[in-house]
């Protein structure tokens, strides 16, 4: 009898695993990507009436930030705006442009459309011919060619 009575609470206690096993929710899907906006509100940037614009998506608190806005800095001239939009400063733009990764830079033309972009660390040669590539199609080499 004490057998029988072990064998029924081992099936009762398999029975309770299988049946919370199977009400556990699956985890959460991998996230594989991040978003960058196609278009922004060039009034919401510097000098909105530049042909050019770059903005860059920076948080004090990211290291490979202030790297990206040195090298980013030297693009700006008469033709190019240059925009920080750094996190705690700037949360509104953040989160009105879906921003969720920083460093990231967004180099748009005078209608704000986004035409090439970086997440992450860069090197200067690529931001230098993405600029170029926007404002001269065809005059960035091949190997320059990341987005």
């Amino acid at each position: 009898m004490v057998r029988y009575l072990a064998v029924a609470v081992v099936v009762a206690i398999a029975f309770l695993v299988g049946w919370f096993a199977q009400r556990r929710r699956p985890d959460a899907p991998v996230r594989t990507g991040w978003t960058v906006p196609e278009q922004l509100d060039r009034n919401d940037f510097a000098r909105p009436d530049a042909p050019f614009l770059v903005a860059v998506f920076t948080s004090a608190t990211c290291t490979t930030c202030a790297d990206i806005m040195a090298k980013v800095a030297v693009l700006e001239s008469d033709s190019v705006a240059v925009h920080e939009a750094e996190y705690r400063r700037d949360r509104v733009l953040h989160d009105r442009y879906g921003i969720d990764a920083v460093p990231a830079v967004l180099i748009a033309d005078a209608d704000g459309v986004v035409r090439r972009n970086f997440l992450g660390p860069t090197t200067v040669a690529h931001l230098w011919a993405a600029v170029a590539e926007v404002r001269d199609p065809g005059s960035a080499p091949p190997a320059c060619d990341h987005t």
